[in-house]
């Protein structure tokens, strides 16, 4: 039933849902209309505040392209191909696969948000080499291995909590910080993450389609070439000149790069010793970087790996500036915290949990960014529930701000199944050379989105913290 169910609501997205920029562009007019609606804000001012918003997001969006670009990069490697191929004698069918890519998807995105990309890299090998997989679905599988990533290292909304002087105790909301022992070390979370890395593989299987008429990677070509057709290492030695040239031992000698490998190993040792073990976006495009310049041995092979890699960002590049324009008219005109005093205020001190559950889930739409999310709907969030636990001890309130924190974190990352907008960190992988849209893996969301609604509804409510 649930297999029947999946394909129905794909029919529908099908058939229904435009594609993701249509998508930003809708959502863009709804918040608009909200604004106006709903806050004393004028016209113009929405439009001004729509417009300073649109660059506040290009640091995220360059991170983002760079995290793409070089873990592609990586991936190009003959190193990587010769390893995929070694794994392809252990995973040989369909099911296998869409097992093995969600368990190592769910792996990888509890260490980073951003290697999600390696997952991408890992499932689209899969399918070149192994017969029977429904690619859109595989598709699927790689983003939904993706929302663990707010239980795991990189959870901004932890991290935040975590932060001496961040701005929730600059303007005294918070009066110290709360250590992550309340929030990614909780028993809430750490249940949270078995949910998402025992349960989500098995469950995958139980909603994987059963049609036989379905796309595999190689019925998807939009008339370019799917693979290059030259290795990266010949296409190196093809751009040679006919003559000895200084240029050409520049280009494809090995020493160069062994001296700016050997710099940066130096600097990524350094970073992890003076702070831990700490991933952010700067130091995992870095390690990125000094791996394919590692694996790739000269310049030129890793100028065409990153050239390869780039040929399909164009997404990121023009939809990121409008989800930006969102996030700053729901910033500057308070709409976002007005959603959250509404929610906020019909809370009590049982219900609390899902209603910023709740909160996190419906603000994602239009600020699909949790660390932006929570400047706007957090404060709120936290002033209702200190209100609602005046009286309790002080660490009782610490543990409530806490739940209610990762509740708002697990909303907004369950959501994203319904918003396709981190779908731009998929598609310029696994969606490279095909025809394939928003549209053609959406609907395989519906089932997990609501199934995980329902557990994580009760795990935010009643999984002691």
């Amino acid at each position: 039933m649930l297999t029947k169910l999946g394909e129905r609501f794909t029919l529908l997205f099908q058939k229904y849902m435009p594609d993701a920029f249509v998508f930003a562009i809708i959502l863009t007019l709804i918040t608009v209309i909200s604004a106006k609606i709903w806050t004393d804000t004028d016209a113009i001012n929405i439009i001004v505040a729509w417009y300073d918003g649109f660059w506040s997001l290009l640091e995220f969006g360059m991170q983002i392209i760079l995290i793409i670009v070089t873990g592609y990069a990586i991936a190009l490697s003959s190193t990587v191909n010769k390893g995929i191929d070694k794994l392809t004698k252990f995973i040989k069918t369909p099911t296998q696969v869409y097992f093995f890519v969600v368990f190592i998807g769910v792996l990888l995105s509890l260490i980073s948000f951003g290697w999600v990309v390696i997952t991408c890299v890992l499932a689209r090998a899969l399918a070149q080499r192994i017969q029977g997989i429904n690619y859109p679905f595989l598709v699927a599988c790689v983003y939904f291995s993706f929302c663990a990533w707010v239980c795991g290292l990189s959870s901004s909304i932890p991290l935040l909590l975590g932060t001496d002087n961040n701005y929730l105790i600059k303007s005294g909301v918070l009066s110290e910080t709360i250590p992550t022992i309340y929030t990614l070390g909780s028993t809430l979370n750490i249940v949270t993450i078995l949910l998402f890395l025992v349960f989500a593989p098995f469950f995958i299987l139980v909603i994987a389609p059963r049609i036989k008429n379905f796309k595999e990677l190689k019925d998807m070509s939009d008339g370019s070439a799917l693979e290059d057709s030259i290795s990266i290492k010949e296409e190196a030695q093809n751009s040679k000149l006919q003559i000895g040239a200084v240029s050409d031992t520049l280009n494809n000698g090995m020493l160069l790069q062994i001296f700016i490998v050997l710099m940066g190993l130096t600097y990524i040792i350094y970073h992890f010793y003076k702070n831990g073990f700490n991933l952010n976006f700067n130091i995992m495009i870095f390690i990125f970087l000094i791996v394919g310049l590692a694996l790739h041995k000269t310049p030129m092979r890793y100028v065409i790996a990153m050239k390869r890699s780039s040929s399909n960002i164009s997404g990121i590049l023009y939809q990121y500036p409008f989800y930006a324009g969102i996030m700053g008219i729901m910033l500057t005109t308070g709409l976002g915290e007005q959603l959250a005093d509404i929610i906020a205020s019909v809370a009590t001190i049982d219900t609390y949990p899902f209603f910023a559950f709740v909160t996190g889930g419906l603000i994602n739409f239009a600020i699909p960014s949790a660390g932006g999310e929570f400047a706007v709907v957090g404060p709120s969030v936290i002033n209702a529930v200190t209100e609602i636990g005046s009286g309790l001890p002080e660490t009782e309130v610490t543990a409530m701000i806490a739940r209610a924190s990762l509740s708002i974190a697990y909303g907004e990352s369950l959501t994203n199944l319904l918003q396709p907008f981190f779908l731009l960190l998929v598609f310029p992988i696994m969606g490279k050379g095909l025809k394939i849209q928003a549209r053609d893996v959406m609907g395989y969301f519906v089932i997990p989105f609501l199934v995980f609604f329902i557990i994580q509804a009760l795990l935010v409510t009643y999984i002691p913290l």
